[in-house]
């Protein structure tokens, strides 16, 4: 087995097609397909599945292809600072929910960059699945990952699964937030009733493990809602909710300068109870970095800002 192998397998990994690799990696179909089978037989696993609909990559895979991106990432930063000449870069990663107070440590931490070497930070919100899968592949050392306290055993069972080590960072309930001109702007007390009238501005990526997308849904929304518009991007929901007349949101707690900014108010309801947990995640076996722990500490910070623990 050579680093050559582990190109290999990772681009199949990456294009679930050993034509499509093959094509990228400038070698002949059957030559590729030998030299992974002589890397399975020398290992001893199946790293994938080949079946009439394409390329899989099989528990075992996994976790092979996860030291292998590894290895193929430290031989080329190797490379970099000794063959070419570079500097070493300052690098962190992180995936998360969208959340204010996350944000707000990620823009305090990232003022510690040092402006005398090169540096690459990624800062990625998206959905739980993803936050899960981009931690595992290794695209992302940390991750945040966000979901209702009754899923407790779904998600502590996926953790288990994906050998990721979790640490709650806070938990909460939802506030509710809509336009300084929205009718619900009106009311002492936002009731179901009230909202049933309104259109919910929502997540469009909920997911809980081994549940139907469904059955999520009818779990995350709100009951008595018939008009909603589902977004991905955090600024475009905060857009939204101040020129969409009546409209309103479930969020995290927001500082009163970002409500202010887009004419948002936060409302009292008496609708939901659910209690949300935000959990740190990241690899078994992976070491945290000084930057990590920098990261770590900002959100301590501000999470003591924004949560009444």
């Amino acid at each position: 087995m050579n680093i050559l192998h582990l190109k290999y397998a990772t681009e199949i990994a990456e294009t679930k097609s050993i034509s499509k690799a093959a094509a990228n990696l400038y070698m002949g179909q059957p030559n590729l397909s030998r030299a992974i089978k002589e890397l399975e037989e020398h290992i001893g696993i199946t790293i994938f599945n080949r079946t009439s609909k394409g390329i899989t990559v099989t528990d075992d895979g996994e976790e092979f292809l996860r030291y292998a991106r590894r290895i193929i990432a430290q031989v080329e930063q190797v490379e970099n600072m000794y063959i070419h000449g570079k500097r070493k870069v300052q690098q962190f990663s992180l995936s998360v929910p969208r959340a204010a107070y996350i944000c707000e440590a990620f823009t305090n931490f990232s003022k510690s960059i040092g402006l005398d070497s090169p540096c690459e930070f990624f800062y990625k919100e998206t959905n739980s699945n993803k936050t899960i899968i981009n931690v595992c592949k290794e695209d992302y050392n940390l991750g945040i990952v966000r979901y209702q306290s009754a899923f407790d055993e779904h998600y502590t069972q996926m953790f288990k699964e994906k050998k990721l080590e979790s640490e709650v960072v806070t938990q909460f309930s939802y506030r509710l937030i809509t336009s300084k001109d929205s009718c619900l702007a009106k009311k002492d007390v936002v009731t179901s009733e009230d909202l049933s009238a309104c259109i919910e501005i929502c997540h469009a990526d909920p997911y809980v493990p081994s549940m139907p997308l469904i059955d999520v849904k009818k779990a995350e929304l709100s009951e008595n809602v018939d008009k909603r518009i589902f977004v991905f991007e955090r600024a475009s929901q905060m857009e939204l909710l101040s020129k969409v007349k009546d409209s309103f949101m479930w969020v995290s707690p927001v500082p009163g300068e970002n409500l202010e900014r887009y004419g948002i108010i936060e409302k009292q309801c008496n609708v939901t109870d659910k209690i949300y947990k935000d959990v740190l995640i990241y690899r078994k076996g992976y070491r945290l970095s000084e930057f990590d722990n920098k990261f770590i500490a900002e959100l301590i910070d501000c999470r003591s800002k924004y949560f009444e623990l």
